[in-house]
């Protein structure tokens, strides 16, 4: 288990609209309703009727899948620019949470990738391999299980420094909020 706390409640508890509403403690079971999702482009709808309104239809994502969508998407398209995955609300397709977005990336053996400057900050979370990070002129050095971060508006390089694995990086950003709110921007 890989338990990262990425929270929007900074900007939450800026805009005075945190609350809580009290209810029933919620029941864990093991009916593994993520797996109604887990082919992509495959949503349930009995009877003809897809979904009810679910703002999160899915509230658990397996890494499992993550990691097995990214070494295929790598393999049916080797000239892809990056291997990259969104979790996404498999109902709608729009980002799984409202303020923050996720995905997943695999950095090939030897590749280094440069990203863009976006408006968004970025949170990156490695899980398997090694991955170099470089924004601002500075270079971090990431193991598994480690977590960097690097602000908006800075270009990143992320490079994965083994010849022979692959790397298996956990992203974050504030990219659906940005996007609502009419400021995000990609500079190139």
């Amino acid at each position: 288990v890989v338990w990262l706390d990425v929270l929007d409640l900074p900007l939450v508890y800026y805009t005075e609209t945190s609350y809580a509403t009290e209810g029933r403690e919620q029941a864990v079971t093991g009916t593994r309703l993520e797996r109604n999702y887990a082919p992509g482009g495959v949503v349930p709808s009995p009877v003809f009727t897809r979904g009810s309104a679910r703002t999160y239809p899915m509230l658990r994502y397996p890494w499992a899948d993550a990691r097995s969508a990214l070494l295929n998407l790598a393999e049916a398209q080797p000239d892809v620019e990056a291997v990259q995955v969104a979790y996404v609300n498999p109902e709608s397709g729009s980002d799984c949470q409202n303020i923050l977005g996720f995905s997943a990336l695999m950095l090939r053996p030897g590749e280094t990738l440069p990203l863009p400057a976006r408006s968004p900050a970025m949170v990156f979370h490695v899980i398997e391999g090694g991955a170099e990070v470089c924004a601002d002129d500075k270079t971090f050095s990431l193991a598994p299980a480690d977590t960097c971060c690097t602000p908006g508006y800075v270009p990143v390089t992320l490079k994965n420094p083994s010849p022979s694995e692959p790397a298996f990086i956990f992203i974050a950003d504030e990219s659906p909020l940005h996007k609502k709110l009419g400021v995000y921007e990609v500079r190139t």
